[in-house]
């Protein structure tokens, strides 16, 4: 498959050139949370065509912004992965979710609130770092999934740090992280770490 280009000398149409096909972006958020199956991917973005998805894949590892890897044993596996490359599309995708934040109604009940789309799409794009960029590191319990959420000045990691003892835990439930977004007051314990928390992605 080849890219419809454009045609313009502007840096929003050359992004747009390699980004701006339908479901890539979705992908490449997908692939920016963590190394994905094909399988993964599917049941990730339903409402695309297997052949579809292979294709954009395929033109993604040709741009450079994704790579497939082969996992060990005992997995045994091929998975997709976002390159460096890649990942310079982070930015982006956090700026869509603070734009299309303010553009979604409150879930209905038939709605699948995924846990990571709550702390990628309405937690982490809020991060404001703190004037000392003092290291902080909260472990959040989203409906049973962990993640690691570490902040170092402007920094922002949500790599798994098991061997790490944070600085708080919290367990929140992911349509409770969207609704704190739109204007719910957040349940937080009364501790001086969780309302840092708060402060540093704009809950509070």
């Amino acid at each position: 498959m080849v890219h419809r280009s454009y045609d313009q000398y502007c840096p929003i149409a050359a992004a747009l050139d390699v980004v701006g096909d339908r479901w890539t972006l979705l992908i490449l958020r997908e692939l920016t949370m963590g190394d994905r199956r094909f399988t993964d991917l599917r049941a990730a973005l339903p409402g695309i065509a297997p052949n579809l998805l292979a294709d954009r894949l395929r033109q993604l590892q040709a741009d450079g912004l994704v790579e497939q890897r082969e996992l060990p044993p005992p997995a045994a596996r091929t998975v997709y992965a976002a390159t460096a490359a890649g990942r310079e599309v982070v930015p982006v995708l956090r700026a869509l979710a603070r734009f299309g934040a303010d553009r979604l109604d409150p879930p209905t009940a038939d709605d699948v609130v995924r846990p990571q789309m709550a702390v990628y799409g309405m937690l982490s794009p809020y991060h404001v770092p703190e004037g000392d960029g003092e290291r902080f590191h909260a472990r959040l319990v989203v409906d049973g999934t962990v993640f690691d959420v570490v902040t170092d000045g402007p920094k922002l990691s949500l790599r798994r740090r098991p061997d790490e003892t944070p600085d708080t835990e919290l367990e929140v439930a992911a349509r409770d992280l969207v609704a704190a977004r739109q204007g719910a007051a957040m349940r937080l314990p009364r501790t001086a770490a969780a309302r840092r928390f708060a402060r540093l992605f704009q809950l509070a």
